[in-house]
C-alpha cells in the first residue's frame, strides 16, 4: 500500500478517537468561554503566543522577535514558559547556575540571549503561579510573554498570537490522534493574530490571500493574518574545536545533528546555502543528549566535517556530563531569527500592548 493511502486509512480509523478527545476539550472551552472556569487576566499585559498542533510552529524565535520588540519599545518584558522536559518542577526564575535540565531547553535558551537585557524568564506548569512569582520579584515589569500558552486558559491574555506552520496549516489538520492538533479547528477564534511560520521569503500576495481565506474560516472577522520566514546567521562555534577549525565554507560536506520538532527548515537551509551533508542524526523533540548519543554522532563524522545543530539542541549538548564526549568534535549552532513578510512588522507592532512607552527602533 502507499505511504500516502495508508496514511489516509489511518487518519480515517483514528477519527472516532479524535472527535471524543475533541469533544471532551470542547466542553473544557465552552466552560471557559462561558465564565464556568475562571480565567483570570494579568497585573500586566499578557502576550500569549502558542498553536494549535502539537511541535514544531516556531514558536521560540517568534517569542524572541516580540520580546525584542518590547525591548526596543523601552518596555521591561519578562518570558513564561512551562518548562516542557526540566528535571524540576514548581515555578522558577531562570538564574546563572540554571541549565537546560533545571529550566527547559527553550526558557534557557531565552535566558542566554536575554538575561543582558535584564529580561527576567521564568518557568512553572501553573501560568497563574508562574505569574504571582514574577510579580513577587519584578514588580516593574510592563509585560510579559507566555509561551506555548495557547490551551493553558487559567490566564486570560491581552494578546493572544497563534502560530500554524505553512506545510501543515491547522485548517488542513485533525485532532489527536488522527492528526496533530490539540484541539479542534474552532480554537482560532480566540486568537487576535494569526501568523503563518515557515513561508518563503518569496511568497506571493496571491498565495497569502489565499491562504488568508482560508484562516478566516475559523478566526475571528478582522483578524490580521500575517506571514513569516525564518532568516538564518551565519554558523557559529560551539566548542573549541569549531574555533580551531574555523568558519565552515560552503562546498564541504557536514553533519547535521538535531533533536527537535522539524529539522526539515534547517536542512533545506543549508543545501540552499551550498553545503553537502554527508549524514544527519536526528532525534525527537527536547531530547536529552547522553555520552552514548555523542558517541553515535562521533561514529559518523570525519575529521575535518563541521557539525551543525541548532541553538535549542545547543542548551541540552553543554550540559556538563557532555563536555569530556564533545571533546575533539568542530559544532556549530545556526542561529534563527524570524522574518515578518511584507508590512507585517508594521501590523504586529501596533498590536502589542503599551506600544507608546517610548520611539520604536525599526526591527
Amino acid at each position: 500500500m502507499p505511504r500516502s493511502a495508508f496514511h489516509a486509512l489511518s487518519t480515517l480509523l483514528l477519527l472516532p478517537l479524535a472527535g471524543l478527545y475533541a469533544a471532551v476539550l470542547a466542553v473544557r472551552n465552552w466552560l471557559y468561554d462561558h465564565g464556568w472556569k475562571h480565567s483570570a487576566p494579568g497585573w500586566v499585559p499578557l502576550i500569549g503566543v502558542g498553536n494549535l498542533r502539537v511541535g514544531g510552529t516556531g514558536k521560540t524565535p517568534h517569542v524572541a522577535w516580540l520580546v525584542a520588540e518590547l525591548l526596543r519599545q523601552g518596555q521591561r518584558p519578562a518570558i513564561l514558559s512551562r518548562g516542557y522536559g526540566r528535571q524540576t518542577q514548581g515555578p522558577r526564575l531562570a538564574a546563572p547556575t540554571d541549565s537546560a535540565a533545571t529550566v527547559g531547553d527553550e526558557p534557557w535558551q531565552y535566558y542566554q540571549q536575554f538575561a543582558g537585557q535584564g529580561v527576567p524568564v521564568a518557568v512553572a506548569e501553573n501560568r497563574q503561579v508562574g505569574l504571582d512569582l514574577l510579580r513577587q520579584q519584578h514588580p516593574a515589569l510592563t509585560a510579559v510573554v507566555l509561551d506555548d500558552a495557547y490551551q493553558h486558559r487559567r490566564v486570560r491574555p491581552t494578546l493572544n498570537i497563534l502560530l500554524t506552520e505553512l506545510a501543515r496549516p491547522f485548517y488542513h489538520d485533525h485532532v489527536l490522534p488522527a492528526g496533530r492538533l490539540r484541539e479542534t479547528r474552532a480554537g482560532a477564534a480566540r486568537a487576535d493574530a494569526v501568523i503563518i511560520t515557515k513561508c518563503s521569503p518569496e511568497l506571493g500576495a496571491a498565495q497569502q490571500a489565499a491562504i488568508a481565506a482560508q484562516v478566516r474560516r475559523y478566526a475571528r472577522p478582522g483578524v490580521p493574518v500575517l506571514f513569516s520566514a525564518y532568516d538564518y546567521a551565519a554558523p557559529r562555534p560551539l566548542t573549541a574545536a569549531a574555533q580551531a577549525l574555523g568558519a565552515p565554507q560552503p562546498g564541504s560536506l557536514a553533519l547535521l545533528l538535531t533533536g527537535i520538532a522539524q529539522p526539515g527548515p534547517l536542512r533545506e537551509h543549508l543545501l540552499g546555502a551550498g553545503f553537502g551533508l554527508a549524514s544527519e542524526v536526528v532525534f525527537s523533540d527536547h531530547h536529552a543528549f547522553s555520552v552514548a548519543d555523542v558517541a553515535a554522532v562521533r561514529a559518523r563524522w570525519r575529521a575535518g566535517q563541521p557539525i551543525f545543530t541548532t541553538e535549542k539542541d545547543a542548551t541540552r549538548l553543554l550540559a556538563p556530563a557532555l563536555a569530556e564526549a564533545l571533546a575533539g568534535l568542530p559544532i556549530y549552532t545556526i542561529p534563527v531569527r524570524v522574518a515578518l513578510l511584507g508590512g507585517g512588522a508594521a501590523r504586529l507592532r501596533q498590536l502589542l500592548p503599551g506600544r507608546g512607552a517610548s520611539p520604536a527602533v525599526p526591527l
